[in-house]
């Protein structure tokens, strides 16, 4: 599983940055890297969206925390 937490986190840093910067300067990473391939822009989008569920997985699961 660490393999899938190092994953994980490296894509919510990609979507967490790719979110930065669309709000503060209205440009989006990820379809400016694959502008010409729209289908991988929506993978990476899911992908991100299923890192964010994992955490949030992650985060409600811990039994050793918050005790």
């Amino acid at each position: 599983m660490k393999y899938v937490d190092l994953i994980a986190a490296v894509l919510l840093i990609i979507g967490g940055l790719n979110w930065g910067l669309v709000g503060l300067f209205d440009f989006n990473l990820v379809s400016f890297l694959f502008h010409s391939f729209p289908e991988v822009v929506r993978v990476v989008y899911v992908l991100v969206g299923l890192a964010g569920l994992w955490g949030l997985w992650k985060l409600f699961s811990c039994n050793k925390c918050c005790t």
